[in-house]
């Protein structure tokens, strides 16, 4: 009995004389002991999920066991029948990842196997997201496909960050309202997930939303002597009465939380570096700190700064034994960055969860202060698996506004064929390392995915009348198909991959060696037919393809496109949405005014181009970059033009 290569089968055999199951209640485990009739005797234990819906796999094999409904009798009747029953535990295969939190590769081990609780940090809706934040959105979902596929289920929660300095900044340079930017680059940043092939997650609570869930974290901080409000009104996390704060994803040396550089504050607080390229936490409301490293936890309201649409004043009803003791407010104000996901995991997930992932550079400040969060308001472990993926390098350098190679994925991606390329450019990467974002790179992603696509039309074209439904009288043949034999050795290697810490590239190359097994017969049956035709021998019978041998490849390609997620449609993507300025001033692919001086340097440099002058071309690039834009070529049709 086969349940899929991407499973291990535990099977048991007793005479079920003692079996109590009931999926409506959460399970911890089950025993099987044999009858007394029975010559051995054995206790088999199996983790079920602690879910109203149990999702443990039990196959039953020799007789049906008994439903959750039935009585002990009707159990205690099976069991005097003498039939022997087989009952097949189907356990996901063990996912070995690197762990921020213990630095090191273990198995991940979920608190209710096979469920996984995964809450992953989304984009903050002020702006189109750019090709880094959508390396770790990819990141997220190889990490959910490899799950789906070894065996589990996966409950995921993305946040969206909704409110915070940027977003307010932007609604007031264009006088809009806070719920109208959102909106508008929430459901970008969703056209761009469905463009990208992205498995949606269960739900994307908004900041804005769980406001209530915040307050009442923070006097949950507070009851644990680990939050404290200041006299104009903030709340602030007293990180030195949380032990081991900085030592959990991060070892930091106290003496470089100094406070400073306060007057660098942009966006959710200022950013000041250490050496390893992390950011350090600092606030604008650092004057009201009782400690030098506190962080600020809701921010009081200030009239000079602050939107009334993007100001709340929760009441949070403190409940004993059913009843409301007490109402407090926290004052009216705004959540810190950090608040919203302790809130929100909590509130989606449970106070312990199994993974959590996110990009490098959010180790610290603001993963470290969610575990100072979470674990001080709940008194539990906060997540078990932390996993981090590497940064998006524009060429060797580091992709920044500052050095204008600041590129949404609209801009770097502006044709189907392109998304779908940075997708396996992306997915086929080593999650953990830096990652170069070149013209060249993505060209190499394009010519894999032709290949690719090449030989799926191929196969298809040579199955079309192929009948491969009864598999049974294909088993001689399968055996004698060295087609056959190769995928099943590539499949095993491909599932050994990923398992071991998303290991992509050795999952790819898995993939490319069972398509040259494909094109090689192809090839051959090909140079065969030249040969008969040469010699004009009609008598013998035309050389054929390794059909059964073809099948499996097809069957193969389309199994381990359930982790790359690559075989798709690209769907029609809304337009750019500008980086650098207001609606109307676009400059790009849709029809958005390009100012003469910029198009007549793009004329220029199509013509440096076929005189085959690149110097002029590359130093007409520059000019165009400098005026704010990009140009990308296109073979074969007219280079694209859009704003930086």
């Amino acid at each position: 009995m086969r349940f899929g290569t991407a499973s291990r089968i535990i099977a048991l055999t007793a005479a079920a004389s003692s079996l109590c199951f009931h999926s409506s209640v959460a399970v911890d485990a089950f025993h099987i002991t044999p009858s007394s009739s029975s010559s051995s005797s054995a206790s088999f234990r199996a983790a079920t999920l602690a879910t109203p819906k149990s999702l443990l796999s039990i196959a039953r094999c020799s007789s049906s066991l008994p439903s959750s409904s039935s009585s002990s009798s009707a159990l205690q009747s099976s069991s005097s029948s003498s039939t022997q029953q087989q009952v097949v535990v189907v356990e996901p295969r063990k996912l070995q990842l690197f762990n921020s939190l213990t630095r090191t590769k273990s198995p991940l081990t979920p608190l209710n196997s096979p469920h996984i609780s995964m809450y992953t940090c989304g984009p903050t809706v002020y702006d189109s997201a750019h090709v880094g934040n959508f390396r770790a959105f990819l990141t997220y979902d190889v990490l959910k496909r490899t799950l789906l596929y070894l065996g589990y289920t996966v409950d995921h929660i993305c946040n969206l960050t909704d409110v915070d300095d940027k977003i307010i900044n932007k609604c007031n340079a264009e006088s809009i309202s806070l719920q109208e930017l959102t909106n508008k680059y929430t459901m970008a940043f969703f056209d761009d997930l469905e463009a990208l092939n992205i498995i949606k997650a269960r739900a994307y609570p908004r900041a804005t939303e769980h406001i209530d869930e915040m307050a009442r974290l923070i006097l949950d901080l507070e009851q644990n002597g680990l939050a404290y409000q200041s006299e104009e009104g903030s709340w602030y996390f007293s990180v030195s009465s949380k032990e081991g704060y900085g030592t959990n994803l991060v070892t930091l040396d106290p003496d470089q939380l100094r406070k400073g550089a306060s007057s660098t504050t942009g966006g959710g607080g200022a950013q000041r570096s250490l050496s390893s390229g992390m950011a350090l936490d600092a606030d604008e409301y650092d004057a009201e700190k009782e400690g030098v490293r506190d962080f600020c936890l809701w921010k009081a309201y200030k009239p000079e700064f602050d939107r009334e649409d993007a100001i709340w004043d929760p009441v949070v009803e403190i409940v004993e034994k059913g009843e409301v003791v007490q109402t407090r407010h926290i004052g009216k104000g705004r959540p810190g960055w950090h608040l919203e996901c302790s809130a929100m995991a909590r509130q989606y997930l449970g106070p312990t969860i199994d993974l959590h992932a996110g990009g490098i550079d959010l180790k610290f400040p603001h993963h470290e202060n969610e575990i100072a969060q979470s674990e001080g308001a709940n008194c539990a472990p906060f997540c078990n698996c932390w996993v981090h993926n590497g940064f998006v390098n524009i060429g060797d350098e580091k992709m920044s506004k500052s050095k204008g190679n600041f590129l949404t994925l609209r801009n770097a991606c502006p044709t189907a064929e392109d998304v779908r390329a940075y997708r396996y450019l992306v997915v086929s990467s080593q999650y953990r390392n830096p990652l170069s974002f070149t013209e060249a790179a993505l060209g190499a992603a394009k010519g894999a995915l032709k290949r690719l696509d090449r030989i799926q039309v191929m196969i298809d074209d040579a199955l079309l009348n192929y009948n491969n439904s009864n598999e049974d009288d294909d088993k001689d043949k399968d055996n004698s198909s060295t087609i056959a034999a190769t995928v099943e050795k590539e499949l095993a290697n491909f599932e050994v991959a990923i398992a071991d810490d998303l290991s992509m590239p050795r999952a790819s190359a898995c993939l490319f060696s069972i398509v040259k097994a494909a094109e090689k017969e192809f090839k051959r049956v090909a140079k065969l037919k030249k040969e008969d035709n040469s010699e004009e021998e009609e008598e013998e019978e035309a050389p054929s393809l390794d059909l059964v041998g073809l099948a499996r490849v097809q069957k193969a390609l389309k199994q381990m496109d359930q982790v790359f997620g690559i075989y798709y449609e690209v769907p029609q993507v809304m337009g750019e949405e500008s980086t650098a300025g207001t609606d109307g001033d676009e400059g790009d692919v849709n029809g958005g005014a390009i100012p003469e001086d910029v198009m007549d340097l793009v004329v220029q440099r199509t013509a440096a181009k076929d005189a085959k002058d690149w110097e002029l071309a590359d130093s007409l690039r520059a000019k165009i970059t400098e005026l704010g834009f990009v140009v990308k070529d296109v073979k074969g049709g007219d280079p694209i033009v859009s704003k930086v």
